[in-house]
């Protein structure tokens, strides 16, 4: 199926345990209504999502970590089983879950800190993508991506502030093939990150 009318993604970085759990995410749902909806620092509660919402829901947890990335949605969508390994941070092992829905395929990433890493792993990420592709998520990136072929559609403002002090914007979204319609942040609600919203065609 090609993707001809208008599909609204949220991505949202929860804060491990202590952040949004599923009664926020459904509430953000409800609110949203999003075609997809794409987590980060997920944990296994999260996995009473379609109980509650119905739906399709898959959860890869980052090695050795007992938080991962989450993907939930009212229509049908293929996961990679296990993801995408990505190359290897000083402490955490990164990986990337892999989408296909709507006749396009999407990355749900939460990036390393260093610099020259992430825009590293993001290229990774990229190779593997097809022709009609969206990167979203917590790239844990300042400044440009140099992603060639893909376009930040992300909104220009900030999604996180480190140590409750510094404004970053970490949170993005890039697209190939692909028609931003619209991109805002949303409240952060009680996780460190604010919600971002995309809508493609």
């Amino acid at each position: 199926m090609i993707l001809t009318a208008k599909f609204r993604i949220v991505s949202w970085n929860l804060l491990h345990t202590i952040g949004a759990g599923a009664a926020q995410v459904c509430e953000l749902i409800a609110q949203t209504q999003p075609d997809l909806m794409l987590m980060q620092e997920v944990g296994e509660a999260m996995e009473a999502l379609p109980s509650r919402l119905g739906g399709r829901y898959a959860r890869i947890a980052l090695p050795g970590r007992h938080h991962g990335l989450a993907a939930w949605s009212p229509h049908n969508f293929t996961a990679l089983e296990g993801g995408l390994d990505l190359q290897p941070g000083l402490i955490v092992r990164r990986v990337c879950q892999l989408l296909e829905c709507k006749g396009f395929n999407v990355a749900n990433v939460h990036l390393s800190h260093g610099q020259w890493l992430n825009r590293r792993q993001l290229r990774r990420i990229a190779a593997q993508m097809p022709e009609r592709a969206a990167i979203l998520g917590d790239c844990n990136m300042v400044g440009a991506p140099f992603l060639p072929g893909f376009i930040d559609v992300g909104a220009r403002i900030a999604t996180h502030r480190m140590s409750g002090v510094v404004s970053l914007r970490l949170d993005r979204c890039f697209l190939r093939g692909l028609e931003c319609l619209q991109a805002t942040v949303l409240p952060r609600g009680v996780s460190d990150h604010h919600p971002l919203l995309v809508d493609l065609r």
